[in-house]
Formats: C-alpha cells, structure tokens, sequence
C-alpha cells in the first residue's frame, strides 16, 4: 500500500520549487502527495515578482479535507509566509495528531528574495518549530532564527543546531550548500548524536528549490517507515544525484531546477 504525505507550502509558478518541488519529489520517491497551498508566488528562475497570501481559514478548510480523508504518513511545511497561516497550520496538525513533521523553515529564496514576513518569525520559532520531528535550515536561515552571524565552520554548524534544539524540535539537520568548500557539509544533531553527512559540492547553477527537495524526501522516506538518519542519508544522496543530473537541464535563465526524475528520464 501506497504511503500518503502533505506538503504544506507555497505554489512556484516556475515550476521548480514549493509545492512544485514537493509533489515532483514524491512522486519520484515512490509516495502519494496531496498537497495544501499557503501562498502564490509569482516566480520564475530569475526571482520572486510577487507573493499573494492564502487566507488562513482558507489553509484550515485544506489541511481538514485531506486528513478527513488521507492516512497521512509525514507532513512537509516549507513556506508559509503570514502569522495567521503558521497559526493556523500548528492548530490544524496538533487537531490531526501529527508526529512525523518535517519543517524546512524557507526564509529567503535562491534568488536572493525574502518569502517570510519579519512578524511571521516568532510565530513560526513558538509554533511549528515545538511540533517538528525535524528542522532542516540552511546556514542563513538558522542565522536568522537564532539571530546571530552565519555559521562558517562544523564547529560553529554544531553550535547553532544545539541552540535551535532548545527552541523545541526533535532533531536538526543544519544544511553547508551555501558554504564554499570542496564539500557540501550537513549535520544532522539530535539530542544524544550528531550524524556528518557529506558530498562532493556540485558546480551548477541548477540549484533552485534543493532545499524544498531535500525536506521533501526526507518526509518521503519517514512515511515509507525509515528511521530519522536512514531518512536524511537516503534524501541526500537522492538530492545529489539530482544536482548532478540536472547539469543538463536548460530551464530559463536564472538559477534553473534540480532533476528530480533522473532515475527515470
């Protein structure tokens, strides 16, 4: 039988991240995606020209009509840019009963454009961040949630995750993308282990929606039964295999997809 997950997150009218991103990637791994939108954007590879806010009572009548439905296996929540939406989507999972959520707290896109109003932080930090099973910023985005400089070593990755930990989650997995070494650096920090997970860095400029991507197959693997590390090691391999595929692809002219169906096309 076919696992069910929820990408709660906001719509990429270019395609290549958001709930774009999410759907692709489930169905690339194997699991049915339903899916509840929390905002528009007006995006293509080159920016974010526009964001236009689902109403929160408008993202609740989703959320209940998939689970009303739907065994859901994980949830993903990736964007949700307003303080009445993230409200409303920690009262939705908490009136479901959801454990396995997996929470990629997208702050800032890979053009550079910010996709969370500055309110909508605190929000997010006292409501979603205690529900998640597992955060998965990248190097600005836990910056940003702690308030402090970028992190520029494993040392300082470590810290970071350490201290986002005490704001509630489960589990972090701090993303080095955005580091510049020879290496693409995760960590993955629990409570009592810390899990390094490393890949050669992929020299591409197809690098739009990873992050969404990543998140997702982790979510795809917790709702197929994986433990948390088997997890993560599967949607990161899974991911770079992704980037180097989509080397090939040409897709608008800014910051293009990753292929998430290399292993089929």
């Amino acid at each position: 039988m076919i696992a069910n997950i929820l990408t709660i997150a906001g719509s990429d009218s270019g395609g290549g991240a958001g709930i774009q991103a999410d759907l692709k990637t489930f169905s690339a791994l194997g699991v049915y995606g339903a899916s509840v939108v929390a905002a528009l954007t007006a995006q293509n590879t080159r920016g974010v020209t526009g964001i236009h806010d689902v109403p929160a009572a408008f993202v609740t009548a989703q959320i209940d009509a998939v689970f009303s439905d739907l065994q859901v296996g994980a949830v993903k929540i990736g964007m949700v840019s307003r303080a009445p939406v993230i409200a409303a989507i920690a009262d939705g999972l908490t009136r479901w009963k959801q454990q396995k959520i997996v929470l990629d707290p997208v702050m800032v896109a890979t053009s550079g454009d910010r996709l969370l109003s500055p309110d909508a932080i605190d929000v997010l930090k006292r409501k979603l961040l205690p529900m998640a099973l597992l955060i998965t910023p990248n190097l600005p985005e836990a910056a940003a949630l702690l308030e402090a400089p970028t992190a520029r070593s494993e040392g300082e990755m470590r810290e970071q995750a350490e201290r986002l930990l005490k704001l509630g989650p489960q589990a972090v997995l701090i993303k080095g993308g955005h580091d510049t070494g020879a290496e693409s650096v995760d960590l993955l920090v629990e409570p009592t282990a810390v899990t390094r997970l490393a890949a050669d860095r992929i020299l591409t400029q197809n690098t739009h929606g990873t992050g969404c991507t990543l998140s997702s197959a982790i979510a795809a693997g917790l709702a197929k039964g994986l433990a948390l590390a088997e997890a993560v090691r599967a949607a990161k391999a899974y991911v770079t295999d992704a980037l180097v595929a989509g080397q090939g692809l040409k897709i608008g002219s800014g910051h293009g997809p990753v292929h998430h169906f290399h292993a089929w096309w």
